[in-house]
């Protein structure tokens, strides 16, 4: 089902420190757009807002014409999946372990996962190429692996919209360019809406 995330008129601040005014954007399934900008320009604080982390000031973040601060967290959770700068090493998990996690809003207290989750986890590292590090340990990949199991774990959500805050940080720049070329595929291929925090602008383009 295609997703459409609506920005209008996004104020945010910290205290009485504005970082964001007159925010306008629209981002429809099938398209990614791209936020640029040097360190403390407001594109986390952005992504924030968009992800009902932060609550704007002023203005609205619309999903599919839902004010997503009117919506539950794992009602959020079904559509939109976000990715962040750094993925940390979850200690005693497996790749698989931490990529089922992104069922976790489809799941009802203490039930488990079913077949068809299992399923869709793994149909999510077979398209980022992590199923063969599936029993590895977190504490044993290497960044670029962990960050693919990150975007795997959020496709496995199967969202509308996915949301990424610089996502190849800290990475070789082999690394850089096969997660942004597997979120480019991912963008078509998953017919997602995708947002992506950048401070570099050839890595961008």
């Amino acid at each position: 089902m295609p997703g459409r995330l609506v920005i209008g008129g996004v104020e945010c601040r910290y205290g009485s420190n504005i970082v964001l005014k007159d925010i306008d954007l629209s981002i429809d399934s099938g398209d990614m757009l791209g936020i640029l900008g040097p360190n403390g320009a407001g594109k986390t604080t952005l992504l924030r807002a968009m992800s009902k982390v932060l609550k704007p000031s002023m203005g609205v973040v619309l999903l599919d014409g839902r004010d997503i601060y009117g919506m539950s967290e794992k009602e959020v959770a079904r559509e939109m999946a976000v990715v962040p700068q750094t993925s940390p090493s979850i200690p005693n998990f497996t790749a698989l372990e931490i990529v089922l996690m992104g069922r976790n809003p489809f799941l009802k207290r203490l039930e488990s996962e079913s077949e068809m989750d299992l399923a869709i986890a793994k149909e999510a590292m077979e398209l980022t190429g992590t199923w063969h590090l599936a029993n590895r340990p977190a504490s044993e990949l290497s960044g670029g692996e962990r960050q693919k199991i990150t975007i795997a774990r959020a496709i496995t959500q199967q969202p509308k919209v996915l949301l990424l805050d610089e996502p190849t940080l800290h990475l070789d720049i082999a690394s850089q360019i096969e997660i942004m070329e597997l979120v480019r595929k991912l963008c078509v291929e998953k017919e997602l809406a995708v947002v992506s925090v950048f401070h570099d602008f050839n890595l961008a383009a």
